[in-house]
């Protein structure tokens, strides 16, 4: 049993926001290195702000079809870094750079999360997140009931979270963790101290009510 939902926190540009998301209880911070998102920060920002985070707190690379090249850089300046492979990428890619990793499934009607699952035995865990035009959930919530029960990977739950749904979210869904990007944001990548806080808030909230019910 999951005893406490991990949290990340995604698309940090700012010095200000990574003190802050680490502040209000963040277990990862996502850097988005990708150069089509709004949230993109090159391998030199983001290992400049990585070096601000205390131990225990991981970060996070997100990746959408990039060159061998692009996460070889990226993993010699940032020797922790955990991949997030959320392109199109072959299970072979992903097992390439020889780098823990997350593996983002698209959620839609008809999408067969536990084939997905099995073609990727060694991801860490599964992000779930909305099928979109693009890359990536732009903020949408996916219907949840199309998860299924006896996924055998750990779960991280992304797509539309912010402090008003996490608690329904993690309640439903039971995941090992929440991914939130634009539910904590006043813009793109410009985050909010006192939503973020909101958020990791409402996560040990969810949390707590579960522990209750298990007594």
């Amino acid at each position: 049993m999951n005893a406490r939902t991990r949290i990340k926190i995604c698309g940090l540009t700012r010095e200000q926001d990574v003190d802050a998301a680490v502040e209000a209880g963040a277990d990862a911070i996502g850097f988005v290195l990708y150069d089509q998102s709004p949230r993109h920060v090159d391998v030199a920002r983001a290992a400049e702000l990585a070096r601000r985070l205390p131990a225990f707190v991981t970060p996070v690379g997100l990746f959408v079809n990039a060159t061998a090249e692009l996460i070889a850089q990226a993993t010699d300046a940032m020797p922790a870094l955990l991949l997030q492979f959320h392109g199109d990428e072959t299970p072979a890619e992903c097992q390439a750079p020889g780098r823990p990793y997350l593996r983002a499934a698209r959620m839609a009607p008809g999408f067969d999360l536990l084939k997905f699952v099995a073609v990727h035995p060694d991801a860490h865990a599964i992000l779930l997140d909305a099928h979109v035009d693009g890359y990536g959930g732009a903020g949408k919530v996916f219907d949840w009931s199309l998860i299924p029960h006896d996924v055998s990977r750990p779960l991280v739950l992304s797509g539309g979270l912010h402090p008003e749904n996490v608690i329904e979210g993690i309640l439903r869904v039971r995941p090992w963790a929440v991914d939130v990007s634009s539910g904590v944001e006043r813009a793109k990548g410009v985050k909010d101290a006192a939503a973020m806080r909101r958020f990791c808030e409402q996560v040990r909230e969810a949390d707590a009510r579960i522990a209750a019910n298990a007594t």
